[in-house]
């Protein structure tokens, strides 16, 4: 428990098609005090991307730093948001309790729909101390989920739009972006967008693990599975951005 509750707000809104598009839409209209933490920049560490993926997690110092600039410490209970649910929220609440801080939720639907007033212009939030406390039992890697391909007791889910989980051809804007399309053998398709219904196998099984692209809208269905009673499900942060690169076995179709 927190002696005293003080509500931090991060804006978390992103692009993948264009980053820049983020900061200018904070710019003209934010939640008042709140910082703004960048995908690329602040909430991954792209030192080895594409390679491990399009969005690696950053180092528990790298992200310390971020939050600290954002105005989270111990006693703070976080707010993040983004533009109308498509990940960048859920990837720090994630990242939050990756690092060991338990006291943050996510704006359901978006910036659209807070009702009060919007700043404009940039922020100094008043910086604060944040001790990252790295769990172990949040991950689980390509090496791992190779090795358990048809293991009944752990269900993957992949979390992007049925057609690229089917490897069909697309105008996504995402399409193309990886050398080889479809998905990881046996994976069942939850898509983030939803509305997200798990089927009663998924919240049964032993274990979950969860990827998409690049480990970041995955995160939307983390949280989702948090609310439904398996805050137990693990990240692959890879994702099939990693996945295919590798070369690692893949199927199309649904």
């Amino acid at each position: 428990m927190i002696a005293a509750v003080r509500y931090v707000f991060v804006d978390c809104r992103f692009d993948l098609l264009d980053p820049a598009a983020a900061v200018e839409r904070y710019r003209a209209g934010h939640v008042p005090g709140a910082a703004h933490l960048n995908l690329d920049s602040d909430l991954s560490d792209l030192t080895d991307a594409p390679a491990a993926g399009r969005h690696p997690l950053p180092t528990a110092t790298a992200f310390a730093a971020a939050a600290s600039r954002a105005g989270i410490g111990d006693d703070a209970l976080v707010v993040a948001y983004d533009e109308a649910g498509e990940g960048g929220a859920a990837r720090l609440w994630w990242l939050l309790r990756h690092f060991g801080h338990e006291h943050a939720g996510v704006l359901d639907r978006g910036v659209g729909v807070w009702r009060g007033p919007l700043a404009t212009g940039d922020e100094t939030p008043d910086t604060a101390v944040f001790v990252p406390r790295v769990r172990d039992d949040d991950l689980i890697d390509a090496d791992e989920v190779l090795e358990r391909l048809g293991d009944r007791r752990l269900v993957v889910i992949d979390s992007r739009a049925p057609a690229r989980f089917a490897g069909e051809p697309s105008d996504h804007p995402l399409a193309g972006l990886d050398p080889v399309a479809g998905h990881i053998p046996g994976a069942v398709n939850v898509p983030f967008a939803g509305p997200l219904a798990f089927p009663p196998a998924v919240l049964e099984a032993d274990e979950i693990a969860v990827y998409c692209g690049s480990g970041v809208t995955a995160c939307v269905n983390l949280l989702a599975l948090h609310h439904a009673g398996r805050p137990d499900a693990r990240l692959y942060p890879g994702s099939w951005s990693e996945w295919s690169r590798r070369g690692l076995p893949g199927e199309t179709g649904n």
